[in-house]
């Protein structure tokens, strides 16, 4: 594993962790327990933190004690410590800034993709969030924590995410390759939606063939048009509609008032409440809305293309999940890498020593995180 070394580790650690460690080996060492946690609730989803940890305790020649307080997968409150680390501290003094920023991000964002599961637990979810992310680490933290988020929803029925987008990350979902099938750029190359999804078939026989339809405006027309081109492929439910009408129109056919008739039609409930404007956007306004998906439904259906399936991306986030949730969208699979933390304040993981030398001691005010007495025995 790469950034083991001390050479890599004290380049990237804040500076006054390098000092400590100086002090520590000058005046002698201690045996330390660190408390890690975080100030939200979270899933969590330690591996590449703990697995770097256990890397650098090989390559400085020790060993560190790491007790997981919740497993892997386990809802964490806010506060709660997630695990204790415990080892030297001329050996862990140093690592805080990098164990933490491996950490912390990765269980936001598997709450996130957590909750967007249970959302819609009949929906599958494919994680697209490579395009958003910064560098290769963050997109592998990000692909396992949509892993880690998924798996914990998928033990409480829903369908969670089934594969993403990349190769490189593919392996976090039990995948030998990432999934996908057109970008927007595909059809404006091929100059019609019909011609893209004509290349594709020819370049991929044996797979499935998902249709971006947004491109033209005209959803349901080039929608259809492709599904009376691909009859067969739609018929042996081989074939999906992918829905990714930007926010600055409503999908070909709808208008606000066409929108509400939509939905009146198949989830009145839904539209009877106070709303947000937020929410009443994802319910009935521009964009990829819960109108829209039933719209497309409605005229799949009525064509005789039930088989057909409905991709959903563009902004589907815990929120939007929950509205087309209440709306009872008949959404089949969500493209989405909205999981990725939206305020990156919340994902600051923190490290309290709790333990010198068996004493324990913390600052004032984080008493909290002291271990309880049955801990130490057990751990003893």
């Amino acid at each position: 594993m790469s950034g083991v070394t001390d050479r890599a580790i004290a380049d990237r650690t804040d500076v006054y962790f390098n000092r400590t460690r100086s002090i520590v080996e000058k005046f002698g060492d201690a045996r330390v327990t660190y408390a890690v946690f975080l100030r939200r609730p979270v899933i969590s989803a330690p591996r590449i933190a703990v697995d770097w940890l256990r890397a650098v305790a090989a390559e400085r020649d020790t060993a560190f004690d790491i007790e997981l307080v919740h497993e892997e997968g386990e809802w964490v409150g806010a506060g709660d410590p997630l695990l204790y680390l415990t080892g030297s501290f001329a050996k862990l003094a140093d690592l805080e800034t990098l164990y933490l920023q491996k950490l912390g991000a990765a269980c936001v964002a598997a709450h996130n993709a957590y909750q967007m599961s249970l959302e819609l637990p009949q929906s599958a979810f494919l994680a697209m969030d490579a395009r958003h992310c910064a560098g290769a680490e963050m997109q592998d933290m990000m692909a396992y924590a949509a892993s880690v988020g998924s798996q914990a929803a998928q033990r409480e029925g829903a369908k969670g995410f089934v594969g993403n987008a990349t190769n490189g990350t593919a392996h976090w979902f039990g995948e030998n390759a990432g999934r996908g099938t057109m970008p927007h750029a595909l059809i404006g190359y091929a100059g019609s939606t019909l011609r893209a999804a004509e290349m594709f078939h020819a370049t991929f026989p044996d797979e499935g063939l998902t249709v971006l339809v947004d491109y033209f405006g005209r959803e349901v027309t080039d929608g259809l048009e492709v599904c009376h081109r691909f009859a067969t492929l739609a018929a042996a439910g081989r074939m999906a509609l992918r829905l990714d009408t930007h926010g600055g129109r409503f999908l070909e056919g709808l208008d606000p008032a066409e929108s509400y008739a939509v939905l009146e039609r198949h989830a009145p409930a839904a539209v009877r409440r106070y709303r947000s404007e937020t929410e009443l956007r994802h319910l009935v306004g521009t964009g990829v809305s819960a109108a829209a998906v039933w719209r497309v439904r409605e005229a799949l259906d009525a064509a005789g293309f039930s088989a057909v399936r409905i991709v959903a991306s563009s902004g589907f986030g815990v929120g939007k999940c929950r509205v087309m949730a209440e709306a009872r969208a008949p959404v089949d699979v969500v493209g989405t890498g909205s999981f990725i933390p939206d305020i990156w304040s919340e994902t600051y993981a923190t490290a309290d020593i709790v333990e010198y030398d068996g004493t324990p001691r913390v600052k004032l005010g984080r008493e909290f995180l002291l271990r309880h007495a049955e801990t130490r025995a057990r751990r003893d």
